[in-house]
């Protein structure tokens, strides 16, 4: 089992360490937060494991946010009710007790994925909804010319759409989420048209994965990345990314039915 750390923090990313300024950079996307609500049908209290900072909490239901780092949960703007300081394998909750539970970006950090599964499945009556990437299509971004210890991280961390299909049983659809080019949510492939922003320290240290990876090597992937900018290569090899308006990338939406 995974350690717990001293802010909370119980996934193999210490958020104590690399969590602050979190919330400047993964600020929630109107456009997939669409797709969640969506998802979340006409469920009016919803479970959201693994809050964080409270991205994709819709005002307009009543949303109980678990949250095991606090590092994560002082992040949350003031407008959101406070989280719970519990994991997602323990949810001190009633059986059913919720209309509909929900996990955005959180499910590859949970040190018993099926535990967390089955406990999100306990307390919701209704859809279960995940926001994740399909380690399968992690590597198809072009970020892996560059840095390709970060998105085999990604691919390695990131469980299996089977594996959650398969745990949550039911009725289950899985869709692949358009990624904007002006995505606010800021993992990595929200800057394939904007490569520039990746140059920056706080929008890498806001992506878990570029953690993993020696800061020598870290160093060398940056360096790589702004040698091509400036020489232009980047663009000559994806400068049309830059007029694309959307990109069918890694992220999908998993939504299970009892």
């Amino acid at each position: 089992m995974t350690e717990q750390r001293a802010d909370g923090s119980v996934g193999d990313a210490d958020y104590g360490r690399i969590g602050a300024g979190y919330s400047a950079y993964r600020k929630p996307d109107p456009r997939i937060a669409s797709a969640v609500l969506a998802a979340l049908g006409e469920a009016r209290t919803v479970v959201n494991v693994g809050a964080g900072a409270g991205s994709y909490e819709c005002r307009r239901l009543l949303v109980t946010a678990v949250e095991p780092s606090q590092s994560m949960r002082v992040q949350r703007p003031a407008h959101l009710a406070p989280a719970v300081d519990a994991t997602a394998e323990h949810l001190p909750f009633p059986d059913g007790v919720f209309d509909a539970a929900m996990t955005t970006f959180s499910v590859h950090q949970w040190s018993d994925l099926k535990a967390g599964l089955r406990e999100m499945r306990r307390v919701a009556r209704g859809p279960v909804v995940i926001l994740t990437c399909d380690p399968d299509l992690v590597r198809d971004f072009w970020l892996y010319d560059y840095a390709p210890l970060v998105l085999e991280t990604e691919a390695r961390r990131y469980p299996a759409v089977a594996d959650l299909t398969e745990t949550l049983g039911g009725r289950v659809t899985v869709e692949r989420v358009p990624v904007p080019a002006d995505c606010t949510d800021g993992f990595n492939e929200a800057y394939y048209a904007r490569p520039e922003r990746l140059l920056e320290p706080g929008a890498r240290q806001a992506c878990s994965a570029w953690s993993f990876v020696e800061p020598q090597v870290r160093r060398e992937y940056v360096g790589r990345l702004r040698e091509d900018l400036d020489s232009g290569r980047w663009d000559e090899r994806y400068g049309h990314l830059r007029r694309q308006p959307t990109l069918d990338g890694s992220l999908v939406l998993v939504r299970a039915l009892p």
